[in-house]
C-alpha cells in the first residue's frame, strides 16, 4: 500500500506519454526518483518528441513490451485507459509489484505539499498556469502538475506540464471527469464552474460537494449559479458581476484584438489572451494568490507577461488576412466560449470542430447544438469532421454530421467534411480578407500537427 512519496524509489509508468502521466513522471524525477516508463506511441525507428523530452529529463523510456519492468521496479503507475490485459500489467502482477492509478498517485503527491487543487468543468489548466505564474513572479517558488504545457516552460525545451519548485506550494488540476477529484485533500480547493460534461449536473454537484468537504479552504465563482451554491465563505470567492457578494470582483472587461483588459477590485489587469472566460480564470488565480499574501498589483504585473498554455487559443499566425487559431475546446460551453473569444478579432469566424468519442458526443449532442447556435453571428460558420475514434468497443451510433444537420435545421451556416484532410480545400472559397479559422478538438494526439499543417498549407 503506497501512502507516501517516500514509499517507492523506482516507479514505472505504463502510458507515460499521456499528458497527465508525463506530468507526474517529470515531477517525481524532479524530486529525486528514478522514473521510467513505456507508451504504445513509442515505436522502433519513429521519432517521438515526448519521448525525447522525457529522456532529456533523465527518464528512461521503453517500448510497450514489458522489458522496462524489472525486479528493481517498486511501483507501477497506470492511467484509466490502461487495461488489466496489457502485458506490462500482467508482468507487474507476476512480480508482485504494487500497481496504482495515476489519480491515486497524484493524491499521494498532493499530501506531501501544501496543495491548491483547481476544479471545475472548464478553465482548470489555464487557471493553474496563471496561478503558478503569479506565485513564481512573487518569489514563492511553487510547483505545478498540470493538464497542459505552459508556453513559458515549453520554451525551455521541456513538455511544460510540470515543474518542481523549492517552495511549499503545489498547484494541481483536480479532474472531475473520472471522479478522481474526490481523492484530494487540498489546503485550498478552487471551483471555477459546473457545466454538463462527461456527467449529468446532479452527479457533478455531488462530486464537487465532496471536493469542498475535503478542502480546508474552499473558493468558488459567485457568478456561476451552480458553483456559488457550494460557497464556504463569500469573502474568499470571486465574481464577474458586481451584483454578487464576493471578496474579488472582476469588471470593466474589454477585448481589443488579441488582448484583454479589466479590473479586479480597483486593480487594472492587461493580458495577451482573448475571451471573457480568461478574465474569469485570471480572477480565480489572483483571488487565490492574494489569500496567500500576494498583492493584486503583483498578480497583475505577473499576468502581463502570461504566455498561455499549449493549444488554448494558440495563435499560429495570419496569412492574407486569415488568422489561424488552435484550441483544445471540446465540450459545449468551451466550444461556444472559444468561438465567442475570436469574434472581436475579425468580423467572420470559421470554426471547425472534431468531436471525440461516440458516447460523449451522443450524450452532449443537444448541448453542442444549443451552445454553438447561440454564439454564432450571421457571418460566422461552423464546420465539423467525423468523430475521433480512439479504439475500443464504442458503439458508432452517431456522426458529427448529425450535429451539423441539427444546426442547419436552426438555419445556421453549418458544414460537414468527413475527412479533415479535405477541410482546407473546402474552406478556401469561404475565406474573406479579414477572418479567423478556429480549430477545436481534444484527446486526438495528432491535432497539433493537423493545425500546423493547415497553417503551413494555407
Amino acid at each position: 500500500m503506497i501512502q507516501s512519496v517516500n514509499d517507492f524509489k523506482q516507479p514505472f509508468f505504463i502510458g507515460i506519454a499521456g499528458t497527465g502521466m508525463s506530468a507526474i513522471a517529470q515531477y517525481l524525477q524532479g524530486i529525486g526518483k528514478q522514473v521510467s516508463g513505456s507508451d504504445r506511441f513509442f515505436k522502433e525507428g519513429e521519432y517521438n518528441e515526448i519521448k525525447e523530452k522525457l529522456e532529456a529529463e533523465g527518464i528512461r523510456c521503453f517500448f510497450q513490451n514489458g522489458e522496462g519492468i524489472t525486479g528493481e521496479t517498486d511501483l507501477v503507475v497506470v492511467s484509466t485507459a490502461v487495461e488489466d490485459t496489457v502485458a506490462e500489467v500482467q508482468k507487474a502482477k507476476a512480480l508482485n509489484i504494487p500497481i496504482i492509478k495515476r489519480s491515486e498517485l497524484l493524491s499521494v503527491i498532493a499530501d506531501s505539499k501544501k496543495t491548491i487543487a483547481v476544479g471545475g468543468t472548464s478553465g482548470k489548466s489555464t487557471t493553474s498556469a496563471m496561478l503558478f505564474d503569479i506565485l513564481e513572479y512573487a518569489g514563492m517558488q511553487p510547483s505545478i502538475i498540470s493538464g497542459a504545457g505552459l508556453v513559458s516552460i515549453i520554451k525551455e525545451g521541456r513538455i511544460g506540464n510540470a515543474r518542481v519548485g523549492a517552495g511549499e506550494w503545489l498547484v494541481i488540476e483536480a479532474d472531475e471527469s473520472d471522479g478522481s477529484i474526490v481523492q484530494y485533500k487540498p489546503e485550498i480547493g478552487l471551483l471555477l464552474n459546473v457545466d454538463k460534461d462527461h456527467k449529468e449536473i446532479k452527479v457533478l454537484m455531488e462530486v464537487f460537494e465532496t471536493f469542498k468537504k475535503n478542502s480546508r479552504k474552499f473558493v468558488v465563482n459567485q457568478s456561476h449559479e451552480l458553483a456559488k451554491q457550494l460557497s464556504q465563505d463569500k469573502q474568499y470567492d470571486f465574481s464577474l458581476d458586481e451584483r454578487h457578494e464576493a471578496g474579488y470582483i472582476a469588471s470593466d472587461f474589454k477585448q481589443e484584438g488579441l488582448t484583454i483588459s479589466f479590473h479586479i477590485n480597483s486593480t487594472g489587469f492587461n493580458l495577451n489572451v482573448v475571451g471573457r472566460h480568461n478574465m474569469e480564470n485570471a480572477a480565480a488565480a489572483a483571488a487565490i494568490a492574494n489569500q496567500l499574501g500576494v498583492e493584486l498589483a503583483v498578480a497583475a504585473a505577473a499576468l502581463k507577461n502570461y504566455e498561455g498554455i499549449y493549444r488554448r487559443h494558440q495563435v499560429l499566425g495570419n496569412k492574407q488576412g486569415v488568422w489561424v487559431i488552435d484550441d483544445y475546446a471540446h465540450n459545449p460551453v468551451k466550444c461556444a466560449a472559444a468561438i465567442e473569444a475570436c469574434q472581436p478579432i475579425a468580423p467572420r469566424v470559421i470554426a471547425w470542430f472534431q468531436p471525440h468519442g461516440y458516447g460523449p458526443t451522443k450524450f452532449l449532442r443537444n448541448d453542442f447544438v444549443e451552445e454553438i447556435a447561440k454564439v454564432l453571428r450571421p457571418e460566422d460558420e461552423i464546420w465539423m469532421s467525423e468523430i475521433f475514434y480512439a479504439g475500443g468497443t464504442a458503439v458508432k451510433d452517431i456522426s458529427a454530421n448529425d450535429l451539423i444537420t441539427d444546426l442547419k435545421a436552426l438555419n445556421k451556416p453549418a458544414f460537414f467534411v468527413e475527412n479533415r484532410n479535405d477541410l482546407l480545400p473546402a474552406l478556401r472559397s469561404h475565406f474573406t480578407s479579414d477572418c479567423v479559422v478556429l480549430l477545436m478538438g481534444a484527446r486526438d494526439p495528432s491535432l497539433e500537427q493537423f493545425a500546423k499543417k493547415l497553417w503551413a498549407d494555407l
